[in-house]
């Protein structure tokens, strides 16, 4: 089984152009879509997380339900659900604002332990900054490391809710030798600093950078870099993109039986070449179509 962790919220995304558009409510949170897009690749999938009682969490709790995912390890509260209001550009790319006050995700506290078939876990994005929930993930993602279970982190970075850049940047770097796979977008790489050099440097046993359109591109500890091009598709919008290609990521090593550091090691620019093309092909589904809206397996070729 394959664990998520972090926040489920709702996306507010307008139905057109304009400051007062209507919003059209969607599932979503970076964590929420992978856990998604993994129960719907068919890997064995749980989500660790809070989630409202209020009707928005009910909806949220609905999703991964037909996806096919493992509630178990989701906690409730009565706090509100976390919302985020998306804004479109010309290229499909998604900005947001984000109303988190008091919200019941931020409350997650570290369960005692994990589902006992978990064989990877997975954080990121906005989970990793609200607190008190932030430190009780981060205790989370260093227990699992320290049992030897296989994590993955993507910052997915959301500047508006970093009130401290280089304090979140030095946890950052404190996050690494608890990493196996780093994924980042570009831009948050950017963001971020440094270089997927200095962060295998500090553990990970490889680092994928999402570069939108132009593909992704892998670096791994024994120097080498393997990249795809992107796939060509009308883009109607970019939410849940990079949470896809995180799915797709995991899904494809799970099906090589490659959820270790050792076996990162052994997948060569063979396998490397046909996971991240996979990736490209689930990302590039995702966004053809309005709001985060990964692909079934039936949709893609195996990985």
């Amino acid at each position: 089984m394959i664990v998520v962790a972090g926040e489920a919220l709702i996306d507010l995304v307008p139905q057109g152009a304009g400051a007062l558009v209507g919003l059209r409510p969607a599932r979503g949170g970076g964590p929420y879509n992978t856990a998604v897009a993994l129960g719907r690749l068919g890997s064995p999938t749980a989500f660790c997380s809070r989630v409202s009682y209020d009707a928005f969490g009910e909806a949220l709790l609905g999703g991964l339900h037909e996806a096919g995912v493992d509630v178990s390890s989701v906690q409730r509260g009565t706090e509100p659900t976390t919302l985020a209001v998306a804004s479109i550009d010309a290229g499909g790319s998604a900005a947001y604002s984000f109303y988190v006050e008091g919200t019941a995700d931020r409350l997650f506290a570290a369960p005692d332990r994990l589902p006992d078939a978990t064989r990877a876990v997975s954080f990121g994005t906005c989970s990793l900054v609200l607190e008190p929930g932030a430190s009780a993930y981060e205790e989370l993602m260093r227990a699992a490391a320290a049992r030897g279970v296989f994590t993955t982190l993507d910052p997915n970075i959301r500047a508006v809710l970093i009130p401290d850049a280089d304090a979140y940047r030095a946890r950052f770097k404190s996050w690494l030798p608890s990493v196996s796979l780093l994924k980042l977008s570009e831009e948050d790489a950017l963001w971020l600093g440094g270089t997927p050099r200095e962060w295998l440097a500090s553990g990970p046993a490889a680092v994928v950078i999402t570069q939108g359109g132009d593909g992704l591109t892998v670096f791994t500890q024994d120097g080498s870099a393997h990249s795809v091009p992107g796939e060509p598709v009308e883009v109607v919008d970019t939410i849940g993109a990079g949470d896809t290609v995180n799915a797709a990521l995991l899904h494809g090593l799970a099906t090589r039986d490659a959820l270790s550091p050792a076996a990162l090691a052994e997948l060569g620019p063979g396998g490397w070449s046909e996971l991240l093309r996979f990736a490209a092909r689930a990302a590039a589904i995702t966004c053809s179509r309005a709001g985060a809206e990964p692909p079934f397996a039936a949709e893609l070729e195996a990985p």
